[in-house]
């Protein structure tokens, strides 16, 4: 079985080179039977692939416990849905995930019919090979999924596996709904970016630096942000119900890692809007597509290299140094291509004002980029503080929320801003006309939440700044339906829905800032405004809490053949009336240290969130108990998140072309 697997992705490495200097040669060459045969040896290493994952997935299902990988991630008693998930579990299972998605987006990439960019295909198929090919070498020579357990490959785990054949198994920490859908979903996101990337070179090599390569990349970038996104938030949501800290994001290295290339895509998303329609920026969009994936790139390497510690980071491995080369060769070799081409990227237009939709976009992208810039330095400064002084100095939470809280901030700001100011230059007139009442309502919106008690300005300032970005958008949609409901006689709701539905990526895209701002909303109330307190109560005793009582009745436990699990269970009320029972637990698995699992109320207003922290043999037992005021809306912005990236990608009705007929002019 394991070899067959490892034959496969030999083969499919065989395939890959050959197609990505077939599909060079051929094209360079005009030799269009060379290009076919590229074509087959593309589609015949997604097949390979393919074969190599149907088999490690084989094994992992029916338990072959020879495969030293199979053994490590999975157990007898495991249910289906985790032995399927276990594919990505560890280093090199998860590998060769992504070599399988890159194998499944070059075919899509090569068989998807398109009106514009068919001769770009081949220049980007070749690069998707070569990234391709990286991975399959590293799964071939450094991180061999088909492995097979020996005594002399890795002595303990060998007798642990011969004294319990059931295998190791899951962390329990990952035996968890967000460990079938997290990592899926955030490897499709740093996957995704390899073809707009592969069509950005694919631009400079064959010169065509028009938008034609910007028109056939949209919906890709938009794909990858979207799962890189909803990913984030996945994980966000999997550390709160998973870890037991009662937080969401510490700004630990690998959770940076997702988010820098995130930020950078997000630039780039706003940034061709210029280009498609004044012809600016196109150095600069060259420059952020190959940011976004190294950056995705430079992710992975962090994930798997050992060179940060982190919580979900894999094992210390020699991927590390393939990973920078790889890194190196890409960012040097496509920035001397840009450099080279620079004089094919000259912009059409220039910035004719600093009122103008135009500036807003610029300094929207610097501060976004100027945010990932911030979040790299601080994730890589212990490695710079190793190599000057010789010890590693971490970076710590309050450093990106100090440095990159204003950022984001004035980035949020930036999205009501730039609805309201036109293109090219904007009259005084019109400023103040359309920036009277947002204000009015950003101004009135503070006063109230003042008075209501809220004392934080940092947190004032940031809810007046939503309010006033909410209603710009609000607004818009208004009279875009307004005018509607004039022209075409329609009710406002039908207008509003046609509306949207005839434009789509511009109102996905207000979908998606009105996101941001619930998630904004859910940080800040969360992080200001959280309350927690830590207890040690006996059966029959009580605590309170914001409101709240909690009565512990006892703890019970039980056993199966891997845990043994203990369950404490708390009556909770609130104002005198019982309103549910929590059941927070703690289990110790046979091959890992303890595991927390922690009960949460959550409403829309906020979520009792409360921790089994340890029991002494006479019954005292320790709680921690929180309150996260409005930390659901970033689950729901989430949502929503996800809702506008659908509208925004929802394809188009072609309208089929006209038949000409003497009397439209056809001859």
């Amino acid at each position: 079985m394991a070899d067959i697997g490892y034959i496969a992705l030999l083969l499919a490495l065989v395939a890959s080179i050959y197609a990505a200097i077939s599909f060079i040669f051929g094209v360079r060459g005009r030799h269009p039977a060379l290009v076919d045969s590229a074509r087959n040896s593309l589609l015949a290493a997604s097949g390979l692939v393919s074969i190599s994952v149907a088999t490690l997935l084989y094994a992992l299902i029916t338990h072959d416990f020879q495969i030293e990988y199979v053994a490590n991630y999975t157990s007898s008693d495991m249910s289906l849905p985790y032995l399927i998930s276990a594919l990505w579990a560890g280093n090199t299972g998860s590998l060769l995930f992504w070599a399988w998605l890159i194998s499944i987006f070059a075919a899509v990439v090569l068989l998807q019919k398109r009106d514009i960019g068919k001769e770009l295909v081949p220049y980007a198929s070749a690069i998707i090979m070569v990234t391709q090919a990286f991975f399959l070498i590293l799964l071939l020579w450094v991180a061999n999924p088909f492995q097979e357990l020996s005594y002399t490959v890795n002595p303990q785990l060998f007798n642990y596996v011969q004294a319990n054949v059931d295998g190791v198994g899951l962390n329990p920490m990952l035996e968890n709904l967000g460990m079938i859908i997290h990592p899926p979903t955030l490897l499709i996101g740093y996957v995704g970016f390899t073809v707009p990337f592969a069509f950005a070179i694919a631009a400079l090599l064959s010169r065509r630096l028009s938008d034609e390569w910007l028109i056939t990349i949209r919906r890709w970038t938009i794909i990858a942000w979207l799962f890189l996104g909803v990913g984030n938030i996945l994980g966000a949501w999997w550390a709160y119900v998973e870890l037991g800290w009662g937080g969401y994001w510490a700004w630990d290295p690998v959770e940076n890692a997702g988010f820098m290339p995130w930020l950078v895509a997000t630039a780039f998303l706003h940034s061709i809007m210029m280009q498609r329609r004044r012809g600016m920026l196109k150095v600069w969009n060259m420059v952020l597509i190959i940011l976004t994936f190294t950056l995705a790139i430079f992710g992975t390497f962090l994930t798997r290299s050992g060179i940060l510690s982190s919580v979900h980071t894999f094992s210390e491995s020699a991927l590390g140094p393939f990973f920078l080369a790889f890194l190196g060769v890409t960012l040097f070799g496509s920035l001397v291509l840009v450099f080279y081409r620079r004089n094919g990227l000259k912009s059409e237009a220039e910035m004719e004002s600093l009122v103008s939709r135009e500036s807003t976009f610029l300094l929207n992208n610097l501060l976004l980029v100027g945010a990932a810039f911030t979040i790299f330095l601080g994730t890589v400064f212990p490695l710079i503080s190793e190599w000057v002084r010789g010890v590693k100095i971490s970076v710590g939470p309050p450093f990106f929320n100090q440095v990159n809280g204003p950022i984001f901030l004035a980035a949020i700001l930036l999205t009501g801003i730039c609805a309201l100011i036109g293109w090219r230059r904007a009259s005084t007139k019109n400023l103040a006309r359309n920036f009277l009442w947002p204000l009015v309502v950003a101004l009135v919106l503070g006063i109230v939440l003042f008075i209501l008690g809220v004392r934080q300005w940092y947190a004032l300032v940031v809810l007046s700044v939503c309010s006033f970005v909410l209603y710009t958008i609000f607004y818009e949609w208004f009279r875009g339906a307004r005018a509607r409901h004039r022209m075409k006689a329609e009710n406002y709701l039908k207008a509003f829905f046609g509306l949207v539905w005839a434009n789509r990526p511009r109102y996905g895209g207000y979908i998606v800032h009105i996101a941001i701002i619930l998630i904004a909303i859910g940080v800040v109330g969360s992080y200001f405004y959280s309350m927690e307190k830590e207890v040690i109560l006996m059966p029959g005793e009580e605590m309170t809490i914001e409101g709240y009582t909690l009565t512990y009745e006892g703890m019970v436990s039980s056993q199966t053949e891997s845990r043994i699990t203990y369950t404490a269970t708390l009556s909770v009320h609130n104002k005198g009336k019982l309103i549910g029972q929590l059941v927070p637990e703690k289990y110790f698995h046979r091959a890992y240290p303890a595991v927390t699992e922690v009960a949460i109320r959550s409403t829309l207003v906020e979520d009792l969130y409360v921790i089994l922290v340890g029991w002494d043999e006479v019954g005292a037992t320790a709680f921690k108990v929180l309150i996260n005021p409005v930390i659901k809306w970033i689950w729901i912005g989430g949502a929503v998140l996800l809702l506008g990236g659908l509208v925004a990608l929802w394809p188009e009705r072609r309208r089929p072309p006209a038949i000409e007929t003497p009397e439209t002019g056809g001859k």
